[in-house]
């Protein structure tokens, strides 16, 4: 029987995956108009906010004990690489919705489950057979979602898949140190660094006005205290009680919730051929997670 505590990180988890599905309804929403705000700015406003909202939380820290403490070196190294990560992955995306639609790059982006365990070959994973029929049916449903699904190939969801790849990589530093250091330390951190990051390079490549801020300013709301403030720690928090299996699966249901809200609010619209591209990446995903991989450990 699955125990109370499991049940409540359960439902956190499915609940994180609701915000972020709608996120990419606002993130695309964000992104309309001729004189929209830049892509990088939007991404490294919506992470510092997200991080900016979780410093008075920093004051429960001491009720939240980590099962074991890493050192101060690789807590730092933890949150530069996680920020770093979530910067590249965030401009990343945030540029390729100018492109592709919200409903499509829920999909795509939910491919990281599958690319977590194919990123661990550089750190001493073993991949398994299903990983490899996983990756082999995410090819598969790429193709049908970006190219065979549409007229003309969409160079937006090739970028959205590059930050499939960061946010993969930023699933295996949570993993390395999430049970060796306080969640919202960790959550906060991460965030402002990534924002901080975000913000150096939105000031050399783009030019930003009061206008186009104000212009957005309910969805930066969403997007960086909700998404990306209480999305991650509550997802840091759920991942403290619910099986890896559990979190890939009910995680992934991002991009179900991101294709309804988008259909829902966008009108976008799918293909059938699209749709079919939808249901492998789902099985894609399910695949990957029939045998996970052993959950990381910080080095003694």
């Amino acid at each position: 029987m699955i125990g109370s505590r499991v049940l409540r990180a359960d439902g956190l988890l499915l609940f994180v995956a609701l915000i972020w599905g709608v996120g990419f309804v606002v993130q695309k929403s964000a992104m309309d108009g001729e004189d929209a705000i830049g892509p990088v700015t939007f991404a490294a406003l919506r992470l510092l906010m997200g991080g900016l909202v979780l410093i008075p939380l920093l004051k429960l820290d001491r009720h939240m004990k980590p099962k074991r403490l890493a050192t101060p070196r690789q807590r730092c190294i933890a949150v530069l690489l996680a920020g770093a990560l979530l910067a590249a992955g965030g401009i990343l995306q945030q540029w390729g919705l100018v492109y592709t639609d919200a409903g499509v790059a829920a999909f795509v982006t939910g491919l990281y489950v599958v690319l977590v365990p194919m990123l661990g070959l550089f750190i001493g994973y073993r991949v398994r057979r299903t990983t490899w029929i996983a990756a082999m049916l995410a090819v598969v449903g790429m193709y049908l979602l970006s190219v065979a699904g549409r007229p003309a190939f969409n160079p937006g969801d090739l970028l959205v898949l590059a930050s499939a790849v960061c946010w993969a990589g930023q699933v295996l530093v949570i993993g390395w140190i999430a049970s060796s250091m306080s969640p919202i330390r960790l959550a906060t951190g991460q965030n402002i660094v990534g924002g901080v990051l975000a913000i150096g390079i939105a000031l050399i490549v783009e030019t930003t006005t009061w206008a186009q801020l104000v212009d957005v300013a309910w969805e930066l709301a969403y997007s960086g205290p909700l998404a990306i403030g209480l999305g991650f720690l509550l997802q840091i928090l759920a991942q403290r009680d619910a099986p890896p299996a559990h979190t890939a699966i009910l995680l992934a249901m991002e991009a179900v919730f991101g294709a309804l809200a988008a259909w829902a609010f966008l009108h976008e619209a799918f293909t059938p051929t699209m749709l079919v591209g939808c249901v492998v990446v789902l099985g894609a995903m399910g695949v990957a997670q029939l045998k996970p991989p052993a959950k990381m450990q910080i080095a003694q």
